[in-house]
């Protein structure tokens, strides 16, 4: 598996056909702001699909959540008159998310999910609709949707369509502003509803889903540099290359293992502390000796997570959905494709990931920041310590950060609690479980950029022994704004620096450029 995130940021286009986007298309629009296009086949698609719901009302049959009422309400069957208000009351009565809104990435990202999971053409709702919101993202105009409380669906979904219907907000110059005068401003008309089209926009996996791409591709990147940073660690702590032997790799049968063995090999290759500390112990600790495999672990869940979600990415959860049979003639089928269960659970494997990989990282800060076992680097790696602190207090960082990390790995899908009058009895709360695998990514950057910036440091107590050429060009790319450490100084600015050139994945590019494409 070969997943490039440096092609998110190289693309600026996406044209859909068949409503399934790789992962690098989906968040280079999401993230990076690439503009979205329809392709003839995928309107003739969409445009086929409403006809055909349009020829079931014609009909007079019945169909959840378009003659008939919502959740419990369904035994209630509503009138072809009161249709458009039918959709007009759930997206106003289900707009009631709470708190912090979501951000302007993850805002798009439910946009372009609501775009692709209507868009295969199973949802019978109309072009038009689909078509404000293509352009609203085009045109990067953000709704606001508070992002807290939601089951897994309908309540911060309901907000960005209240922006769409011009009753919402949309932001402006970072804060929101009523929608209509924005959609007035932008050459855009705010949406009439029509039926099926307000439970289309609220119902699926729709805000599951986004918020777990982001967090898979955040992941993504943070095992790619998680191995940069565990070959610096290497390095500072002259640990013995012979664990990473290929044949010690090939004896277990996990290939993410050998692969993180091949990386780190690959990385440290021609380094001279390497040479010179090769047989220097019979075996390190763990932090280093099962480094590859602790690696190995955490990437393989975030790649049985990647592979799940983006089927689900991939996927219909629309409830009901349209299907053809025939030329002229189709069924709405009532089924539960809305259900989260599958990328709640992964989500959940993402956060567990960031657990296993945060806690070996951030062990291998405190070996390096410590006397009583870092092998004779000075004591927080400063050359006067007692007056000066030095590399103290990021590892007390890094130990807080693993600490929420471990308490966000807690699975959230193994709970429910039922709603609508026990309609909804199991319900999947995958919502949080990817909210939440993203904020312990993002806390993982933060451990890995920790451990990057001690051993930058430490690696200056080894000179002149060099370390490998890979990581020299690393070392010395940081150096052109990181000046070494001689008396304490505000360290925060550079710990964000790195953190920045984690998410962004310089140092990687600067490696893959020395070395050739890693695996992963």
């Amino acid at each position: 598996m070969n997943l490039s995130v440096k092609a998110a940021r190289t693309i600026t286009s996406v044209t859909l056909t068949d409503c399934k986007p790789t992962l690098e298309e989906f968040i280079a629009v999401a993230k990076f702001g690439a503009k979205l296009e329809f392709s003839d086949q995928m309107k003739e698609t969409v445009q086929a699909n409403r006809r055909l719901l349009d020829k079931f009302l014609e009909e007079g049959r019945i169909i959840y959540g378009v003659t008939t009422g919502f959740g419990e309400n369904v035994r209630y069957t509503i009138s072809p008159e009161d249709a458009t208000t039918l959709q007009e009351n759930i997206v106003r009565t289900h707009s009631v998310a709470v708190g912090e809104p979501l951000d302007r990435v993850q805002a798009r990202a439910v946009m372009l999910m609501t775009i692709l999971n209507a868009g295969k053409g199973h949802s019978g709702i109309r072009l038009s609709t689909l078509e404000l919101v293509r352009q609203m993202l085009n045109k990067d105009l953000i709704p606001f949707a508070p992002g807290e409380g939601s089951v897994g669906y309908l309540g911060v979904e309901a907000h960005l369509v209240m922006a769409y219907i011009g009753e919402g907000k949309i932001f402006q110059d970072g804060r929101p502003v009523p929608a209509l005068p924005v959609l007035e401003a932008n050459g855009l008309k705010p949406l009439v509803l029509s039926y099926k089209e307000g439970l289309t926009m609220l119902n699926g996996t729709i805000t599951v889903t986004a918020l777990g791409l982001l967090a898979l591709y955040e992941s993504i990147t943070a095992m790619q540099n998680m191995e940069l940073a565990g070959a610096m660690c290497y390095e500072a702590l002259r640990g013995t290359t012979k664990a990473l032997d290929p044949r010690i790799h090939g004896a277990k049968r996990h290939e993410e293992q050998a692969s993180s063995a091949r990386n780190l090999s690959r990385m440290l290759a021609g380094s001279q502390i390497g040479a010179k500390y090769i047989d220097a112990k019979v075996q390190d600790a763990y932090v280093l000796r099962s480094m590859a495999h602790i690696h190995g672990a955490a990437k393989k869940l975030v790649k049985e997570a990647c592979e799940v979600i983006v089927n689900e990415m991939h996927s219909i959860s629309d409830n009901p959905e349209i299907f053809a049979e025939g030329e002229d003639d189709g069924a709405a089928l009532m089924c539960g494709n809305f259900d989260g269960s599958f990328v709640g659970s992964h989500a959940d494997m993402i956060a567990m990931a960031c657990a296993i990989a945060g806690n070996l990282v951030e062990r291998g800060t405190d070996r390096m920041v410590n006397r009583n076992l870092n092998d004779g680097l000075p004591a927080f790696l400063v050359s006067n310590p007692g007056l000066n602190s030095g590399f103290m207090i990021p590892q007390y960082t890094a130990a807080a950060l693993v600490n929420e990390i471990k308490h966000l790995a807690i699975p959230v899908t193994i709970d429910s609690i039922s709603t609508c009058a026990n309609q909804e009895d199991p319900v999947s709360m995958a919502y949080y479980a990817s909210k939440k695998a993203g904020t312990a990514v993002r806390k993982l950057q933060y451990v890995i950029a920790i451990e990057i910036y001690v051993a930058l440091q430490a690696m200056e107590f080894l000179k002149p022994l060099e370390p490998s050429p890979a990581i020299a060009k690393v070392r010395d790319f940081l150096r052109e704004t990181i000046p070494f450490v001689d008396n304490d100084r505000f360290l925060y600015p550079d710990m964000e620096y790195i953190f920045d050139r984690v998410q962004d994945c310089s140092l990687v590019d600067i490696l893959e450029k020395e070395l050739g494409e890693l695996e992963f």
